[in-house]
This record gives structure tokens, sequence and C-alpha cells, in this order.
């Protein structure tokens, strides 16, 4: 049997996790954590991933990872995609899609988005535009928030399933592959 949720591979920006989590707790409370090393505002790698993933997975996410330095960028850009979803845009933008690039060639059996969309744009969610929301109005609501520089400095997987959101494990980026502690989704 296939689990309800799944998992994701992300960057955690805590720089916009107020504004995130605020706007998670406005559309859908299902998805707001309870774990406090989970981080709603994230830049996805690679969604979904693995159901279940093995040690010799993890290992493979761990080398990755090792040989990635972290990436000081900037959000100060906001855009919509054709769906109406807003959006901060990372700059630079290639050292994240080369990131999620990289996870594709190791994990083909899982592209981004389920293939959904031809072209990699790294992303932040922040909201989904309507008659009461539009760019501006968010970029109102983010005030000061932006522009911001953030560093990414580590990966997380996280799971996703309404009422059970977490953080599963994390690895620094640029650091000697470590044993990451696994936690099955419960």
């Amino acid at each position: 049997m296939t689990a309800p949720g799944h998992t994701v591979l992300q960057i955690p920006v805590p720089a916009v996790e107020t504004f995130v989590r605020g706007r998670t707790e406005h559309y859908d409370r299902a998805y707001l954590s309870a774990d406090s090393a989970f981080t709603h505002a994230h830049i996805t790698v690679l969604a979904p991933f693995l159901p279940d993933p093995h040690a010799d997975a993890l290992a493979t996410v761990g080398s990755i990872l090792a040989s990635t330095e972290p990436i000081t960028f900037a959000l100060r850009r906001l855009e919509t995609f054709p769906s109406g979803i807003i959006y901060l845009a990372p700059e630079p933008a290639e050292p994240f899609r080369d990131l999620t690039e990289r996870f594709v060639a190791a994990f083909p059996q899982c592209p981004p988005y389920r293939g959904a969309f031809p072209e990699i744009v790294p992303h932040l969610t922040l909201d989904q535009r309507s008659a009461g929301v539009s760019e501006e109005s968010t970029r109102r609501l983010l005030g000061d928030t932006i522009p911001v520089t953030c560093l990414a400095d580590r990966v997380d997987l996280a799971w996703y399933e309404p009422h059970r959101c977490r953080l599963m494990t994390s690895w620094p980026l640029g650091s000697p592959p470590g044993a990451a502690t696994w936690s099955r989704p419960r």
C-alpha cells in the first residue's frame, strides 16, 4: 500500500518562515507542522522524492550534498507561474537548478513534480493568485521581509502529509557525508 504522504528534498529558508507559515495556516492548517525543526518556507530540490528511502539512497544524497558548497542567494523578485502560484525567485537560480539536475541524474525515477513541468524553475512559494491576492498585495504583506540575502547551508528531507508534516533528516552542504538518521513516516 502506498503511503498517503510524500517526501521532499528541500532547502529551508528561515528568513521568510513567518510569512509562509502564516499563509499555510490561512490556506490549509492540515499542513502546519508541529515539528519545530520543520521549515515551511523552502526551495524545493526534488519533490516527490523516494517514498521510503533506503540506506544506499540516503548515502547517495549525503554524497551529493557533501560535494555541494553552501549557496549565498538573494530573495527580492516576486513572480507568478501560469497556475497562479506567486513565488520568490532566488538569485542566482543556477546553483539550485544544478542541484536538482544532479539529484534527477542520481534518482531518475523521481522527476521533479512527477514530470509535470518541462523546465526546472527554482522558487519559494508564497501565495496563490486570486481575486484578492496579487503579486502587489503579496509584496505589501511581505513588508520589509524582502529583499533579503540568505545562505543555503543544508538540505532537509521532509515528510508531507496532512497533520503529519515533519523533518525526517538533514544534511549540511559541503561537509563530509555522514550517516543520516532516517525517521520513517508515522
